[in-house]
């Protein structure tokens, strides 16, 4: 009999860590990255970059120009401000969690 409490004690104690990893609850914000409207084609300034040429739908159709690129960057990238700056994009929009961006071509 000793055993089988033993056994069952041990059980119950795994199964309370279990619950308390599955009560942890994040404050951090978990971007959507909501792209239904969005076509992302590729890097804008190079592969891999977050912020990315966006083409025609019937959402950004508003947005084209034929003097500019149509660039989507996530509203939580850390760079903006700096994109900004060096691309002198101006902000069109935003859907879900990118921010539209309308960069002239030089």
């Amino acid at each position: 009999m000793g055993h089988n409490l033993a056994t069952a004690l041990a059980g119950i104690a795994i199964l309370a860590s279990g619950l308390s990893a599955c009560s942890t609850v994040s404050t951090e914000r978990v971007p959507s990255y909501d792209t239904a409207d969005l076509v992302l084609v590729r890097g804008f300034r190079a592969e891999g970059d977050p912020c990315k040429v966006t083409g025609e739908t019937a959402y950004t159709n508003q947005f084209l120009d034929d003097s500019a690129t149509l660039v989507s960057c996530p509203a939580t990238y850390s760079g903006l401000a700096a994109f900004v700056q060096e691309t002198g994009a101006r902000r069109v929009g935003q859907r879900g969690d990118f921010l539209l961006y309308s960069v002239p071509r030089r």
